[in-house]
């Protein structure tokens, strides 16, 4: 569980899909998220987009955190590909985060989707800008 101090309350999007942030610290974020029927595409599986909602939300916390509750770091996606591997079969979505490099004004992320029976479902890589703090 992350450290209370740095819990940030759910923005919109994030509490519609029901994720939550389950680990966070430097480099890394883990979000976990239940299947729900709403997150079905046509097939009945989950969609392609939840899987790539929750690895740039990892990815996107793996490289703002900062250690400090007071100060917030905020990022964009600048640019992210995602490889779908395999199909969940269990009834819950992890998704991991790790910024792997980068500097002062963007940095590179890899993430990966399981599911609670450790099927891998997807991956990712991703850029992201840190926003100005103003």
């Amino acid at each position: 569980m992350p450290d209370p101090r740095f819990i940030e309350n759910n923005y919109p999007f994030q509490s519609h899909l029901g994720f939550e942030l389950k680990e966070w610290r430097a480099d890394y974020a883990l979000i976990e998220v239940p299947i729900a029927d709403f997150m079905q595409n046509r097939q009945g599986l989950p969609h392609g987009g939840v899987h790539a909602t929750l690895l740039d939300s990892a990815m996107g916390f793996a490289g703002c955190y900062t250690g400090d509750a007071d100060q917030r770091q905020m990022a964009l996606t600048l640019s992210m590909t995602v490889n779908y591997v395999g199909q969940a079969q269990g009834r819950r979505l992890l998704a991991e985060g790790w910024r792997t490099g980068g500097g002062r004004r963007t940095y590179f992320a890899e993430g990966a989707v399981r599911d609670e029976l450790g099927t891998l479902v997807a991956t990712a890589t991703g850029v992201f800008r840190y926003r100005s703090q103003g």
